[in-house]
């Protein structure tokens, strides 16, 4: 029986990827120009909330599953998610083109992450979600999106994310001028061509973005039930705490979206809407990911969420240290990511899922 989920996890995750890398984040980039936002605060917002959905609803089902505990395993996710964002995609932006920042929309999103952070590891120590808790994560992140909105009448951009921004445009020009010759599919992905033509029945054409959207976001809240249960089965069969598969396997699973954005648009020389893409996805995961279903649950139930968990606690003092890690990686570098950060980056991470299953085996 374990085999059928752990088969149903892959298959999922693969959907998962398809379905954000190839319409949601698409339909996303387009409403982002028609909006006329800039590459980073498109990157900070919109991108982040498209390629995080998946914890959002994880979070939302593992909350209202009726398995004992469940809500650890949404928990353990947002804040595996988190640690994989941070480490995993600023190394592969680093790992695939070696790219400048501009550091002010950075030291942005690093600020309003720290408080994200911050305010999750307050909730720990208290030891519960309540209303008023759940209400402050939620106004954080508007208060978020209103700076990201208005950023650049605040800080009209200075000389070196003028020529950020022009060599982003000149990659744009660039890549619409090729002719890029077809590629050859991969082996292993003639296995997932059932799946492939049924998704692209599902979906309209790119003209009807909007649609494309809405569409994403139900196939997307789907995928992420099955998700929530066949995690929960296997932590049952193999005796694994949830909160474990959470913050590595379901973490790692719900975070491929993310990279897989990421990826292409560092691509693109947009190296710093990956990075903003990365914070950003984990600004929203922890407010709106962890606030607004645990917002809903407790309106219906009247029963506060309980937020005690020692790999919770331990992992988000982990997450916090990330933030350090990476503002003084950056300023001693210059702003500059590359090869040598990219791995460092990713090593640590290599480091932290060892750590993380270490403590699986201990428990078992």
């Amino acid at each position: 029986m374990i085999v059928l989920y752990i088969l149903a996890l892959l298959l999922s995750f693969y959907i998962l990827a398809k379905v954000c890398d190839e319409y949601f984040v698409e339909s996303l980039d387009i409403i982002s120009k028609k909006w006329k936002m800039s590459s980073d605060a498109a990157g900070a917002t919109l991108m982040a909330v498209g390629s995080s959905a998946p914890e959002l609803f994880v979070a939302l089902f593992a909350i209202i599953s009726p398995e004992k505990g469940s809500e650890a395993l949404g928990v353990g996710n947002i804040v595996g998610s988190a640690i994989f964002n941070i480490l995993v995609i600023t190394g592969a932006v680093g790992l695939v083109k070696k790219s400048k920042l501009a550091w002010r929309p950075v030291m942005r999103d690093v600020f309003f992450y720290s408080v994200a952070v911050a305010l999750l590891i307050g909730v720990f120590f208290i030891g519960s979600f309540g209303v008023l808790e759940t209400i402050v994560f939620l106004l954080v992140y508007v208060a978020y999106v209103i700076v990201v909105v208005y950023w650049r009448k605040m800080f009209p951009p200075n000389k070196i994310e003028l020529e950020l921004a022009q060599l982003e445009e000149d990659t744009e020009t660039e890549k619409n001028n090729s002719t890029e010759e077809p590629e050859k599919q991969a082996a292993w992905k003639k296995i997932f061509m059932p799946i492939d033509f049924i998704l692209d029945k599902l979906f309209p054409s790119m003209k009807h973005f909007y649609i494309v959207f809405f569409i994403s976001i139900i196939i997307i809240a789907g995928i992420s039930w099955v998700l929530v249960e066949s995690a929960v089965e296997i932590s049952h069969i193999l005796n694994i705490p949830s909160v474990i598969v959470g913050l590595t396997v379901l973490a790692v699973g719900t975070s491929v979206p993310d990279l897989f954005s990421s990826i292409i648009v560092a691509k693109e020389n947009k190296g710093g809407m990956a990075v903003s893409n990365g914070i950003g996805s984990n600004i929203f995961d922890i407010l709106v990911g962890l606030g607004l279903p645990f917002l809903i649950m407790i309106l219906i139930s009247g029963v506060e969420i309980p937020a005690e968990d020692s790999n919770i606690t331990i992992s988000s003092f982990i997450l916090f240290g990330t933030v350090g890690v990476l503002l003084i990686t950056f300023i001693l570098n210059k702003w500059k990511i590359g090869k040598g950060v990219g791995l460092f980056f990713i090593g640590i991470y290599v480091a932290y899922v060892v750590w993380q299953i270490l403590q699986a085996v201990e428990i078992l």
